[in-house]
């Protein structure tokens, strides 16, 4: 006998089970379904991010481009102008750094005693030698938006100048299993971010070593800052923290990128001392580091002619900026005693083969592989064959462009003796430099090889190849470097030999990247900590983030669009024979990428540039009219001038702060004319006197007779209508 169930209710147990089936297989069906469209969503909104990062990074690029250009104008004025010409006059000073030379007159010039903190003072009051108790004081009052006292400022740089005169090229440190090591990247005066490193990590000690790699200044708003904080720490702890050398720990760099009109605005009385002290400090700031033998941590990269051992015996402080080699004197080139001097390390083992790059900081090599971006650098300084037959034609044609007295155009001889620098030979020391270029400005590529960095302008590309050749060469793991600015505050490449750290975030625009610092045990493997310093950008959802950072790189991108009108409209003409105002997508792309040079998407940016479009096809005529940033402030007639200004509005103001040699912040009439006439000889364009006189009346708002550096900039403020329409 069993207990059996009836048939009608194993019969409503199935229909029970079926029932119950359904449902369950909707909603998997319906949980893929969302999956797969969160998943199309997410790379939607990355295509846009990378895009977006595109865009900002093509820009800086371009601008770092033009001031390597710019400089390299300038060198090529001192080198081949006579010293009592008026051009090369008002450029002189930037190359000669050692107008101070001797230490003992460097001491005096820079003293601090005779400077009295007054009693209304509010800010921190230091004590030497310093301790940690003062740099905490330090970092508390600049967290506050205290400002620190000049005398104190020149105290502070004083004292880590003699430190850094001692510290060898390249700095090396052990690791241990009771301590990490924490290295961190760019910051670029954006104090929020070491604020928040040392809220995460905690503040450097001997028990928290740090290496900070470079690249501590221009961009944001609290360089000074951040070098008093790390040069505070530097003192207190000289063997746990290191500082390395960037390509922005450049006084000609400065110029154009924000550190020298920092420090101005912060210390007009004693702004310009400050300045002339950190840029004999940036001469001396050691150029890499090693942990163990094993990791090397340098700002830029390597190239594959990187040589330690050539690295180590550089004298660096002769290298006050690394755009341009100094020269050795006569005495040198002779091989006299000021030749075992000055090279007293000696020239053992430096490779035969090194590269030979006349006062360029390019590589000279094959074409570049496939897929690398290209945008060439019109550099004036080319080789001495290819100059020697052209050069005073240049030199004429530029002059009469220029407007400058034709009698001052000869030739520098070379045997003059009417100028210190006429006791300079040709012979430079190059077989130092390249190596310091490399390691400062290079970057790594996926293809093997290493090629000219076109891009930048300076430095080179390196591939997978080189690193494992160098690396290999000097019985190292990983190379550290910065340099670039990643989405995440990090990336690996070449594989898993090379890692890029970037501790600024939020370094385009708010949320358009994070940062992140390492930290390296005994095992010498990297752990990550990432961070956005911005609140807002915490609060963000991943849409508003990208939404946020693509308008603003779009605004950028219209802004270089709308300096390029003319250009742009001969371009595409070329692709409209017959004037109609239309053309294809394919040829917009191709034309607009031609103008500008940026290497973007454009065929996938246009639909969020253009709206003009008849049938799928751009009506560029009426683009042209829609572009309407403009500047209300300036009238003026000639719309090809206005375009120039805007153009090179970055390049002008490097040129006023260079003229403006007592950095009173302010320039005359006849300063602004050689001003311009420096431009336009640098732009190869003609501007008559009439002209300027008009631009420099429009330009002077106040009426007083002479521009102020607000005037001058204001006078560049693009202003985008349709935002506030």
């Amino acid at each position: 006998m069993g207990c059996g169930l009836r048939k009608s209710e194993v019969q409503q147990k199935k229909c029970d089970r079926v029932s119950l089936s359904v449902p369950a297989a909707t909603a998997i069906r319906a949980a893929l379904l969302i999956q797969r469209w969160y998943r199309q969503y997410v790379a939607r909104l990355e295509i846009r991010r990378r895009c977006t990062w595109n865009i900002f990074q093509s820009i800086e690029y371009a601008g770092q481009q033009d001031q390597i250009k710019l400089y390299s104008f300038f060198g090529f004025l001192m080198d081949h102008f006579t010293p009592a010409s008026s051009e090369r006059n008002l450029i002189s000073h930037i190359f000669r750094e050692n107008e101070i030379c001797r230490d003992v007159e460097w001491e005096r010039y820079f003293c601090y005693k005779s400077i009295d903190v007054p009693d209304s003072y509010t800010g921190p009051h230091l004590t030497f030698p310093m301790t940690f108790c003062g740099v905490s004081k330090l970092v508390e009052a600049f967290k506050h938006k205290q400002q620190l006292h000049a005398r104190y400022v020149l105290q502070i740089l004083g004292e880590t100048w003699r430190l850094l005169r001692i510290l060898p090229n390249i700095s090396h440190l052990s690791s241990c299993h009771t301590k990490e090591i924490t290295i961190c990247g760019d910051l670029h005066g954006q104090l929020e971010d070491l604020l928040l490193i040392f809220y995460k990590n905690g503040l450097p000690s001997t028990e928290k070593p740090y290496v900070f790699n470079g690249d501590f200044v221009d961009r944001g708003k609290n360089s000074l800052e951040i070098l008093l904080i790390l040069f505070g720490f530097l003192l207190v702890y000289p063997n746990d923290v290191h500082l390395n050398r960037g390509n922005h720990e450049d006084h000609i760099v400065n110029l154009r990128y924000g550190f020298t009109k920092e420090v101005l605005g912060k210390y007009r009385v004693h702004g310009k001392k400050i300045l002339k002290l950190l840029q004999k400090i940036f001469s001396w700031l050691p150029l890499a580091t090693v942990i163990d033998h094993k990791v090397l941590i340098a700002h830029g990269g390597i190239s594959d002619t990187t040589d330690l051992n050539v690295i180590a015996r550089v004298d660096r402080h002769k290298y006050a900026s690394t755009l341009r080699p100094p020269k050795m004197t006569k005495l040198a080139v002779n091989g006299s005693n000021s030749q075992t001097t000055n090279r007293r390390n000696g020239d053992a083992g430096v490779p035969v083969d090194f590269r030979r790059r006349v006062r360029s900081l390019t590589h000279h090599s094959s074409t570049p592989p496939q897929g690398l971006p290209r945008r060439s650098l019109h550099n004036l300084h080319t080789s001495h064959q290819h100059m020697n037959w052209s050069v005073d034609d240049e030199l004429k044609k530029r002059r009469r462009l220029a407007g400058f007295d034709q009698s001052y155009g000869e030739r520098k001889k070379p045997d003059s003796d009417s100028d210190p620098e006429c006791e300079e030979g040709t012979e430079t020391y190059e077989h130092e430099w390249e190596p310091m270029v490399d390691l400062l400005w290079s970057d790594p590529m996926p293809q093997n090889g290493c090629i000219p960095n076109e891009v930048r302008g300076g430095g080179c590309y390196w591939g997978p190849d080189v690193t494992e050749e160098v690396l290999g060469r000097h019985n190292l793991q990983l190379l550290i470097r910065s340099h670039e600015c990643k989405q995440d505050g990090y990336e690996f490449c070449h594989n898993r030999r090379v890692l890029t750290i970037f501790s600024a975030s939020n370094y385009y625009e708010v949320g358009s990247n994070r940062g992140a610092y390492i930290r390296m045990g005994a095992d010498l493997v990297p752990h990550f900590v990432q961070y956005q310093a911005s609140r807002t950008c915490r609060e963000l959802t991943l849409r508003q983030s990208v939404g946020w950072t693509e308008r603003s790189a779009l605004q950028a991108l219209r802004r270089q669009l709308f300096v390029h009108k003319s250009d742009l409209i001969s371009a595409f003409r070329e692709f409209d024979p017959n004037n109609t105002g239309i053309i294809s997508p394919s040829h917009w792309a191709s034309a607009t990428e031609s103008v500008l040079k940026l290497g973007l998407p454009w065929r996938v940016l246009r639909p969020q540039l253009v709206s003009s479009t008849k049938n799928g096809m751009v009506d560029y005529q009426e683009w042209m009219k829609e572009l309407s940033i403009t500047e209300p402030k300036l009238e003026i007639s000639d719309t090809s001038l206005l375009e120039t200004m805007y153009k090179n509005h970055s390049n002008l103001e490097t040129i006023f702060r260079i003229i403006d040699t007592d950095h009173s912040g302010l320039i005359s009439y006849e300063e602004f004319r050689q001003t311009w006439k420096l431009l336009s000889s640098h732009l190869k364009t003609e501007i008559s006197d009439d002209v300027i006189a008009n631009l420099a009346q429009s330009i002077d708002f106040n009426k007083d007779g002479s521009i102020d550096i607000n005037e001058f900039m204001e006078a560049f403020r693009l202003v985008d209508l349709s935002a506030h329409s």
